[in-house]
C-alpha cells in the first residue's frame, strides 16, 4: 500500500505526507500480512516488522513475523524463524493455529521486541486449553524462551462412574446405547487419562465393566454397544449410587486411582424406590469428594408418581451449583443431544481438576500488550479469562501478576460474562504516577474503559471508568494516550468505537476524546470520519505520531480501514497545547498499488 494526497472538497489544504519513492512491502491477504507493524532499528539497519497471524504452513495457521529492510534497494521481507521458541516440551504445547504475530510490541529494556500468539494452546485431558503465549526477541532477531503466564497445571486423571437406570420404563433401549456411544466417545480414555465404570441397575445392579477393565476407548465402545437392558420393575437408585461410590473411592484392584478426580453420572427416568437412603448416601459421596451429574428423563408418556419428588431427588443427587450438574431431557432420544454438553462439563473437570467455571484456561494472554513506564513490566490483555469476562496480566522478569475476576467484577457489572476486558491495554502518566487502562468492548454491551492503580497488596484499585453510549459499538477496543505538549504527562486518552453506527445504520465508527487529570477521564468531544453513508470502521486504529506540521506538538492518526469501498483511509489530526486543534481532520486515502 502507499499513501496519496487525495483530499475531499472540504479538505483542500496540502499536507506533508509524501508518497514519492514509497517503498512497498506486500504479502497475501490470506495470511493477514500487515495485521501488526512496528518500526525497528538495530546495528544491522532500519527495519519494518510485520505480523502475519494467519500465515499457514502444512495446513497450520501458526502465524509469523517478517523483517523488512527499509534502506536497502529492492529488499524483500524475510520470515523470522521464531516457532522453535514456542516448542518447549514442558509446556505441553500445541502450536496449531496460534496466530503468532497478532501482537507485536517494541521492548525499551533491551531494544528488542515481543510477539504473542494468543491462540496458542495446551492439551489437558481430552481437550485443548488456550492460555496464549509470548516471546521476546533480541535486537538481532534471536527468539528468547517463550512464556505463558496462564499455563495450566492439568487436573490429571479422572475416574468416571456411569450409573444407568435399566428398569422396564426405559424405552427404547437403542436410544440409550446411542447416548453411551456419543458420551463415552467424547472422553480421552487411557491408563493415565480417563477411566470409566458402567453400572446398570433396577431391582438389583450389575457392573458392566470396572474402571480398569478397558485401557482404550475403542475397546470400551465395542462392549458398550452390545450391552442389553437389565429390565425390572423397581428403581433402587441410591443403592446403585452407593455401589458406584465404593468403586470410585475404595474397591481394591478395580477401583478409583488415589490421585484421580472422581465423577459420577446418574441417568434415571423416575422416582427411586429407596429414596429414604438419599441423605446418607449423598453425604458419603460428598465426604469422598465425588462430583455428581444427575440426568432426568421426563417423558410425558410415562407416569411419574410425584414429579415434584422426582425433581427434588435429581437435585439431591447432583453437585452444586445445580444449574451446572442437572440435565433434563424429554425422552430417551433426547439423551444423545446432551451427551456433548455433558462431555464438555467433564472436559472442564478433567482438565482443571475442579468442577467449576473456567478461570485462566481460555485466557488468550497476549491478545493485547503494552510496555509500561517501568521498563521491566508489561501489560498483557487476557480477553478469554474467567469465561470471557477478561482480565489483565502484569508480567515482569520475575513474576506474572494475574488479577482475579473479583478485582474488576463490581466495576464491569459483567452479568453476561462477556466483557472481554484486556482487549486493549495502555497506561497514562501524570509525571510521578502511572495509571493502567484496559478496554472491555463488550462490557454491558456498550463497552467500557477501566482506569486503575495497584494498592499496597498489588491488587487493582479502580480510579475511574467510562462507558460507551451505543450498544455494539465496541467502545474501548482501541486506546491511544496522547502527550500533546511532550512534557511527559498524558493530556488526552482517545478511545475507539469502530463499530459505532450512524443514523443511516452504517458502521461509520467514532473516536471519543477524554482529558486526563490524575487518572480521571473527562469527555471532551469526539472525532468522526467524513461520510455517514458507508461502513468505514473509523477508529479501528489510532496512534500518536511525531510532529508532522513542525509546530512542536504531537499529532495523531486515525484509521478507517473500510472507507472508500474498502480501500481504507487515514485521518491526520494536529495537536495544539494540550488538545487536538483540528477536529475535522485531514483525510489521506490509502490505495492499493496496481499489479500487487
Amino acid at each position: 500500500m502507499h499513501v496519496s494526497a487525495d483530499w475531499s472538497v472540504e479538505q483542500i489544504q496540502g499536507f506533508n505526507v509524501g508518497t514519492a519513492g514509497a517503498k512497498v512491502f506486500s504479502g497475501t491477504e490470506e495470511e493477514e500480512f500487515g495485521y501488526t507493524v512496528q518500526q525497528f532499528i538495530n546495528q544491522q539497519g532500519k527495519w519494518l516488522l510485520v505480523g502475519s497471524p494467519w500465515l499457514t504452513s502444512n495446513n497450520n495457521r501458526e502465524g509469523g513475523v517478517y523483517k523488512c529492510e527499509i534502506t536497502s534497494p529492492g529488499s524483500m521481507c524475510e520470515k523470522l524463524n521464531l516457532q522453535t521458541s514456542f516448542s518447549t516440551p514442558t509446556m505441553q504445547n500445541i502450536n496449531m493455529n496460534m496466530t503468532l504475530g497478532m501482537t507485536l510490541m517494541r521492548k525499551a529494556k533491551n531494544n528488542g521486541f515481543m510477539t504473542c500468539g494468543p491462540l496458542w494452546s495446551q492439551r489437558c485431558g481430552a481437550q485443548n486449553f488456550v492460555p496464549g503465549v509470548c516471546a521476546e526477541v533480541s535486537p538481532l532477531f534471536s527468539a528468547q524462551p517463550a512464556f505463558s503466564p496462564a499455563l495450566q497445571n492439568c487436573g490429571g486423571p479422572v475416574d468416571i462412574a456411569v450409573v444407568l437406570d435399566g428398569s422396564n420404563s426405559i424405552y427404547p433401549w437403542p436410544d440409550v446405547q446411542k447416548f453411551l456411544n456419543k458420551f463415552l466417545g467424547s472422553l480421552d480414555v487411557g491408563p493415565d487419562k480417563a477411566q470409566v465404570s458402567l453400572i446398570q441397575y433396577s431391582n438389583d445392579l450389575s457392573f458392566q465393566f470396572y474402571l480398569n477393565t478397558y485401557q482404550s476407548k475403542d475397546e470400551m465402545l465395542k462392549v458398550a454397544a452390545t450391552i442389553e437392558q437389565k429390565t425390572g420393575d423397581v428403581t433402587n437408585t441410591f443403592a446403585a449410587i452407593d455401589s458406584a461410590r465404593y468403586v470410585l473411592a475404595f474397591l481394591p484392584g478395580n477401583g478409583g486411582r488415589p490421585d484421580a478426580t472422581k465423577v459420577m453420572v446418574v441417568v434415571t427416568d423416575g422416582e427411586s424406590a429407596d429414596g429414604y437412603k438419599s441423605k446418607e448416601v449423598i453425604e458419603r459421596c460428598e465426604k469422598d469428594n465425588i462430583i455428581r451429574f444427575g440426568i432426568a428423563v421426563r417423558s410425558q408418556l410415562k407416569y411419574i408418581a410425584d414429579i415434584v419428588k422426582f425433581t427434588k431427588e435429581i437435585e439431591t443427587i447432583a453437585s452444586n451449583p445445580k444449574e451446572n450438574y442437572v440435565f433434563n431431557v424429554s425422552n430417551e432420544a433426547g439423551l444423545v443431544n446432551i451427551a456433548g454438553t455433558l462431555g464438555n462439563r467433564i472436559f472442564n473437570i478433567e482438565g482443571t481438576g475442579k468442577g467449576q467455571d473456567f478461570e485462566m484456561e481460555m485466557a488468550q494472554v497476549g491478545f493485547s500488550a503494552h510496555q509500561t513506564k517501568n521498563e521491566d513490566v508489561m501489560m498483557l490483555g487476557a480477553v478469554g479469562a474467567y469465561g470471557w469476562s477478561g482480565t489483565v496480566v502484569h508480567k515482569s522478569t520475575q513474576t506474572a501478576e494475574i488479577f482475579h475476576k473479583q478485582a474488576f467484577l463490581k466495576t464491569l457489572e459483567d452479568r453476561n460474562h462477556s466483557s472481554l476486558l484486556g482487549y486493549s491495554v495502555t497506561t497514562l502518566n501524570d509525571g510521578s504516577s502511572e495509571f493502567y487502562v484496559a478496554g472491555a468492548p463488550r462490557s454491558n454491551h456498550t463497552g467500557q474503559v477501566v482506569v486503575y492503580t495497584l494498592n499496597s497488596e498489588r491488587q487493582p484499585k479502580i480510579s475511574n471508568s467510562q462507558r460507551g453510549d451505543q450498544i455494539g459499538s465496541y467502545f474501548g477496543s482501541v486506546l491511544c494516550p496522547l502527550d500533546v505538549d511532550r512534557d511527559g504527562v498524558t493530556d488526552l486518552l482517545l478511545v475507539g468505537a469502530p463499530m459505532y453506527m450512524s443514523d443511516q445504520k452504517k458502521e461509520t465508527g467514532k473516536v471519543y476524546i477524554y482529558s486526563v487529570i490524575k487518572g480521571v477521564l473527562s469527555k471532551q468531544g469526539s472525532l468522526e470520519g467524513s461520510s455517514p453513508l458507508e461502513n468505514a470502521r473509523f477508529g479501528m486504529a489510532i496512534t500518536a505520531v511525531p510532529d508532522l506540521n513542525l509546530d512542536g506538538f504531537t499529532d495523531v492518526v486515525v484509521g478507517a480501514p473500510l472507507e472508500e469501498n474498502n480501500q481504507g483511509a487515514i485521518y491526520v489530526y494536529n495537536g495544539d497545547q494540550r488538545t487536538i486543534r483540528n477536529q475535522t481532520g485531514r483525510k489521506v486515502l490509502t490505495q492499493l498499488l496496481q499489479n500487487i
